[in-house]
């Protein structure tokens, strides 16, 4: 992998890790699907437990192909919440991750209430992270079909300088999430119906301060939710641009449960 796709993957690693906690189908239906009107999921908070000492653990696997090459390799995730703690004057809960993506280990903070999930950002983090948190990454009530918009920000410092001219480069970002519908989902800790699938997407033009000219960089994140067990499985594929002499990279990257423990209150 090029030393400037490195560094934005990294980028769109730790924002992508907001919109992964909300990181394939064999049966799939759509929400409301005897009436064709939109259904809002009962008790929605169930498919999100957040108990201190709450463990799940993935097995996953890393596929990256710049033109022909194409290297693939798996890895193992634990995570854990750890606690409560204050941050910008509010509670929030701390996930400890031991190897989220395949990029190391990371904390990262959420608040739960009435009207949704909000993320406060991941410990380490980035420049353009900091910009950009707290953001909404699931709304309450939890009504299938349906979208909202988390992100639209213009003229960001993104914290790397990738065209080489010692300058940081400026982004624009967007990102939304949807409520896809309801599916049964096998993964190796077993078989689960009616699973929530949830799909991120976000894009980031990258303007070059070296020349005129504006990179785009995408993230594609499909995640599942299971009522009492949480996220059971994510698909996330990350598109980014040739910068200078780099050919790109797409990298697609998955996670499967393969054992849970979540404590009651």
């Amino acid at each position: 992998m090029s030393r400037h796709a490195n560094r934005l993957e990294t980028v769109l690693l730790f924002v992508a890790l907001g919109l992964l906690w909300l990181p394939l189908p064999v049966a799939a239906g759509s929400c409301g699907e005897a009436s064709g009107a939109a259904e809002t999921i009962a008790a929605a908070e169930e498919y999100f437990p957040d108990t201190k000492g709450s463990r799940w653990k993935y097995r996953g696997q890393v596929v990256e192909s710049p033109l022909q090459k194409i290297a693939a390799g798996s890895f193992h995730n634990i995570s854990t919440v750890q606690g409560v703690e204050p941050l910008k004057g509010v509670s929030v809960k701390v996930f400890h991750d031991t190897n989220p993506g395949n990029h190391g280990p990371s904390n990262s903070y959420y608040r739960r209430d009435a009207v949704g999930i909000v993320y406060y950002g991941s410990r380490p983090g980035t420049p353009l992270e900091k910009q950009l948190v707290p953001y909404q990454i699931v709304r309450f009530p939890l009504v299938c079909p349906s979208s909202f918009q988390q992100l639209n920000r213009k003229g960001l410092d993104l914290g790397s300088d990738l065209d080489g001219d010692e300058k940081d480069e400026r982004v624009d970002v967007e990102a939304s999430v949807s409520v896809v519908g309801r599916e049964s989902i096998v993964v190796p800790a077993g078989t689960y119906q009616d699973a929530i699938r949830l799909e991120a997407r976000m894009k980031m033009w990258i303007h070059l301060t070296s020349a005129n000219q504006t990179a785009l960089g995408t993230d594609v994140m499909t995640a599942w939710f299971a009522r009492g067990v949480g996220l059971i499985k994510y698909v996330e594929r990350q598109e980014l641009p040739p910068i200078k002499s780099d050919r790109g990279l797409v990298t697609e990257i998955t996670e499967e449960l393969e054992e849970a423990e979540i404590k009651t209150q």
